[in-house]
């Protein structure tokens, strides 16, 4: 079943428009909680609409169990949202999967603009590039080996070669964090040409949010703040898309307690582990609030 559009509001409506975007690759764990408390807080606090999209696009990670139960959990924590495809009278998520048509014209106006390259680089091939065990998911700083391919236009369709977002070097990349505040970043140097397609024909993660953001009217993205350095990506393919950019509030990351941010592999810290061991969803609200 063809998944419905966004309810779109007229373009000389100011509203606030927020969304809770988890991937179903994991259980969600305290620091999703918090993040997604934030989310919905802010959304009510601005009498705004408030939307369900689950990121689903790597077809080798995503589990439909972890989708079920990310939205299991939610409303176990009273996290509610006020958007989403009709599911038997309750809100379901917009899924990533199934809205690829948007994401192939987003990539053909990309390639049509020459913003993007076609790369043959593996992992393997830049994985001498990774500095040593950090405390994010960041990719390296790409090296431009197929920057100055020429062969763009004669691609109709992005399967079976990377596809990297050409970033402008030395264009420094501000913005207004609400939570956190200033930020700068200056393209070549704190990043550097990125994916925006894989090459088993997979969109990337950058491409897929900037589209669906634009899209869904969000207002303001709630996330956290290990995606800092994504957003002044974000806002170069924006601008390449001709799309107006949301406003940002960054959350602090919640950590272990040797100071390590919390990923999916702490399952002891999953919600599900919570809630199995008789922990109720006021306490964990409150553990969240106070971290």
């Amino acid at each position: 079943m063809k998944e419905p559009s966004p309810t779109i509001p007229p373009d000389d409506q100011v509203v606030y428009r927020g969304r809770l975007a988890p991937s179903p690759t994991g259980l969600l764990h305290i620091g999703h909680a918090r993040t997604f408390w934030i989310a919905a807080q802010r959304a009510i606090e601005n009498h705004g609409t408030l939307i369900l999209r689950n990121e689903d696009l790597d077809p080798q990670r995503s589990r439909a169990g972890f989708a079920r139960a990310m939205i299991d959990d939610l409303h176990w924590l009273g996290i509610h949202w006020t958007e989403g495809p009709d599911c038997g009278g309750a809100f379901g998520p917009y899924s990533q999967s199934e809205r690829r048509a948007h994401y192939l014209e987003a990539w053909r106006r990309l390639r049509e603009g020459g913003f993007l390259y076609p790369c043959h680089c593996s992992r393997k091939d830049l994985a001498q590039l990774a500095s040593a065990p950090n405390d994010t998911d960041d990719e390296p700083v790409y090296p431009g080996t197929c920057r100055e391919r020429k062969d763009a236009a004669g691609f109709t369709q992005p399967a079976g070669v990377n596809w990297r977002f050409r970033v402008p070097d030395g264009e420094p990349i501000e913005f207004a964090d609400l939570n956190l505040g200033q930020q700068r970043y200056v393209g070549g140097s704190d990043f550097g040409d990125f994916l925006i397609w894989r090459r088993d024909d997979v969109p990337a993660y950058q491409l897929a949010v900037v589209v669906d953001d634009a899209a869904m009217r969000i207002s303001e993205v709630v996330r956290g703040a290990d995606l800092l350095k994504s957003t002044a990506r974000q806002l170069l393919l924006m601008r390449a898309l001709g799309v107006a950019a949301p406003d940002y509030f960054h959350c602090d990351l919640v950590r272990d307690a040797a100071g390590v941010r919390l990923a999916k592999r702490h399952d002891t810290l999953s919600i599900r582990h919570l809630r199995e061991s008789g922990v109720t969803p006021q306490k964990v609200l409150e553990m969240v609030r106070g971290s």
